[in-house]
């Protein structure tokens, strides 16, 4: 029996160390949605409230906190994490070594 070997996890991406194409919005969309789980839990919203907050049907919310969220955009993840008095704060700085490809990065911070 031969055993699988998985790629180094070297990059911070799980997406883009297995290879797949988009792997930083992939990154971005996952880490958007542990937030909106987060503050769901948080606020100890049950699972017909939730959905009401954010304008999804309670299936749909179901399928995104389980990883189903690839017909969402990053706008419309965003814009859900507005409903929990979040503000969402995109900000673009000079990539520290020039020559290379600039980044996406989440950075969720307590209120």
């Amino acid at each position: 029996m031969s055993k699988k070997t998985l790629p180094a996890h070297d990059s911070g991406n799980i997406f883009a160390d297995l290879g797949l194409p988009n792997a930083e919005e992939h990154q971005l969309k996952a880490a958007l949605v542990v937030q909106l789980g987060r503050l769901i839990k948080e606020r100890k919203l049950s699972q017909v409230d939730a959905p009401k907050l954010l304008g999804v049907k309670q299936p749909d919310l179901s399928k995104i906190l389980r990883g189903h969220y690839r017909g969402y955009s990053v706008a419309r993840l965003m814009r859900m994490l507005t409903a929990f008095d979040r503000d969402v704060e995109i900000t673009t700085r000079p990539h520290r070594k020039t020559g290379e490809a600039g980044r996406i990065i989440f950075n969720p911070r307590a209120a």
